[in-house]
Formats: C-alpha cells, sequence, structure tokens
C-alpha cells in the first residue's frame, strides 16, 4: 500500500518495498496543498485534498492504487478494554460493541470502529487486553472519499499516533540506546500544530496536540518582506532571495519560540505523569530542518536531540531522489508508518 499523509500544507506519499524487516524505497512525493485545505488537521476542501494526492501520485510514478490514510489522534477515542480469554470471534465482537456504548460518546451508528488483542491481562491470565479504537464515520469517509476522487482505494483508515508509532518502534527506536526502556519524546512540529508523542519502552504514554508550526515563520516573512505566501514558503524551504538580516531578526526567534513550545508541551507531560525528565528528543515534522533547531530543544529540554529520518538504513530506488528524500523525511513519520501497514 501507499502511504499517503494529508497535513496541513501537502500530501505525503511513500511507497516501500520490504524483504526480511530490510526496506527500499519504491516511490515518494510530496504536493503542497492549497491553503486552507485542510484546517487543523481537518479536510475543509475535498477537492483540493484529492487533486494534491493525484498531483503526488504523478509526481512519484508509482502504480499503486491500494493506499493507506490516517484520521488525526484528536479524532479518535482510544481505550483499552480486559475482557474474558478464549473468546470466539463473534463474541469477541459483541463485548467490544457491548463495551463501545460506553466509551464512545455518539451513536454507534456514526462512528466507525475496530479493536484488537493486545495479549493477556497482566493481572489476570484468564483476561486478555483488548485495544478499541472509534472514530466518527464523517472523518473516515472525507479521507477515503478524498483517496477515491485521486483514482486510490483506501485499504486501511489508520490513526495519526498509531502509525507514528509503527515508524518508531521498527525504524527509530532501534537506533536509539535509550529506548528499549527509557522515555523517548517524538515532537513533531508541522506547518499549523506540534504534536508530542511520548514513548515508554517504546509503548505510547503520552500524545498531546498543541496549535504551533511553521506557518508562523512563512507568516513573519510575508509580512516582514511583503512576500506572497507561496513566495515565503519557498523562501523559508530554500533558504534564498532573504536578506542576510533573515537569520537573526526571523530566524533565530522563530527557533527560540520553537525550543519553548518544546519544553512547555514536556512540561504537561510531567505534569501528568511520574516523570521530570526524557531521555532522548526526537525531532519529526516539517520544522525539524529549521537551521539549529536541534540543538536549541537539546538546550531547553536538557536532553539529548536527534533529527528523525526513518529512511536512514534504507535503500531508494533509481527514481528516487536521494537529496529530496533526505530533506523531507523528519516530516514522513506518519506517512512512512502507513506503508508499513504493508507488512504487518
Amino acid at each position: 500500500m501507499l502511504g499517503i499523509d494529508v497535513s496541513s500544507t501537502s500530501v505525503k506519499l511513500i511507497e516501500l518495498r520490504g524483504h526480511d524487516q530490510r526496506f527500499r524505497v519504491e516511490s515518494f512525493a510530496v504536493e503542497p496543498l492549497a491553503q486552507n485545505a485542510v484546517i487543523e488537521k481537518n479536510i475543509s476542501n475535498i477537492e483540493a485534498v484529492s487533486e494534491g494526492i493525484r498531483a503526488a501520485v504523478r509526481r512519484s510514478q508509482t502504480k499503486l492504487k491500494q493506499a493507506a490514510v490516517a484520521v488525526p489522534g484528536s479524532s479518535a477515542i482510544s481505550r483499552t478494554l480486559t475482557l474474558p480469554a478464549g473468546l470466539n470471534d463473534d463474541e469477541l465482537e459483541a463485548q467490544v460493541q457491548l463495551q463501545a456504548d460506553q466509551y464512545v460518546p455518539y451513536p454507534l451508528e456514526e462512528v466507525n470502529l475496530d479493536f484488537q488483542i493486545i495479549g493477556p491481562a497482566q493481572r489476570d491470565p484468564n483476561e486478555v487486553e483488548v485495544l478499541l479504537v472509534a472514530s466518527r464515520s464523517e472523518n473516515v469517509d472525507i479521507r477515503v472519499d478524498a483517496l477515491e476522487a485521486a483514482g486510490l482505494k483506501a485499504q486501511l483508515v489508520d490513526v495519526e499516533s498509531y502509525a507514528l508509532e509503527e515508524t518508531f518502534t521498527r525504524l527509530i527506536a532501534p537506533e536509539l540506546p535509550e529506548a528499549s526502556e527509557g522515555t523517548v519524546a517524538v515532537v513533531d512540529v508541522g506547518a499549523t500544530m506540534t504534536t508530542l508523542t511520548v514513548f515508554e519502552a517504546q509503548q505510547i504514554v503520552y500524545t498531546r496536540d498543541q496549535v504551533f508550526g511553521g506557518r508562523q515563520l512563512t507568516d513573519e516573512i510575508m509580512r516582514r518582506y511583503g512576500l506572497s505566501y507561496e513566495e515565503a514558503g519557498r523562501a523559508k524551504r530554500q533558504g534564498g532571495g532573504l536578506p542576510d538580516t533573515y537569520e537573526e531578526e526571523v530566524l533565530a526567534p522563530f527557533r527560540e519560540a520553537m525550543s519553548q513550545q518544546v519544553g512547555r508541551s514536556l512540561q504537561f507531560f510531567f505534569g501528568a505523569s511520574q516523570h521530570n525528565s526524557v531521555d532522548h528528543v526526537v525531532l519529526a515534522g516539517g520544522c525539524a530542518g529549521v537551521t539549529g533547531a536541534a540543538e536549541a530543544i537539546a538546550d531547553a529540554t536538557g536532553a539529548p536531540t536527534t533529527v528523525a529520518n526513518p529512511f536512514a538504513r534504507m535503500s531508494v530506488a533509481s527514481r528516487v531522489k536521494p537529496q529530496a528524500l533526505a530533506d523531507d523525511a523528519p516530516a514522513m513519520m506518519i506517512a512512512c508508518g502507513l506503508a508499513l501497514r504493508s507488512f504487518d
């Protein structure tokens, strides 16, 4: 399956081929979206999104028609249920439906839900833990419709946090000595939202979204230098055509605000848990490439900070430009996790 991540400013597409836990990037594309096509992770212009997906498919030259897409974590409800072990599939489904009624604050006919057995319950070997995930059907349907309008079939609808977890556990954690038993914070700083996901022993223990992102840097470039939205975005990414004072007057204050935002997000986590520090920070999202950002965040948090690259140990097909892939790698965590579902 293609992994397709629809974010606030772009469509990100990745196709992986796998063999013996080794992967190759077969095709990849990042296609910008019209302004306000997606607002705070909600699709508001389905035609613009489907056109963005279609353009990404063209740019990537993929031949695949099946795709995996994800709803935001804020649009999903997750609960761990404890149920008797030994139930057959029909009995298990009936029990899940029964309990879902308690936890899902919408009529069940208005939601899509699924469940998966996690394993034996820790307290009682005669019970199993079952993960229940539900989202309002409208969140699922609009993504399925956008794919279909672009000529693709939605094979799977995931949740962004679980797609991120897939990438983290398979590709990022093996490179971090602290990840096996320690606490690792993955901070995804996108265009309009910053998402903190904390892993403990490679299990998600905390997630939080905050409204902050690279759009603020784009807006400041527009305001200060009189550029259009498109021109400012291009200048921000390529670093060209801006005055010598840009680094000191615009980029440095944004970098400072970004590190403060990460520190603030972690304070919320510390307040909600027994922790007062993390062992490592992984910086992801479109803003991860901001010059000096990782160093500023390491200073602010006191934790070693690395920039995410899920493709570090992958080979690439001849049609994929390695430098373009490396530049976009930190922003491809969710798309990569969706593509990895092909191998589950």
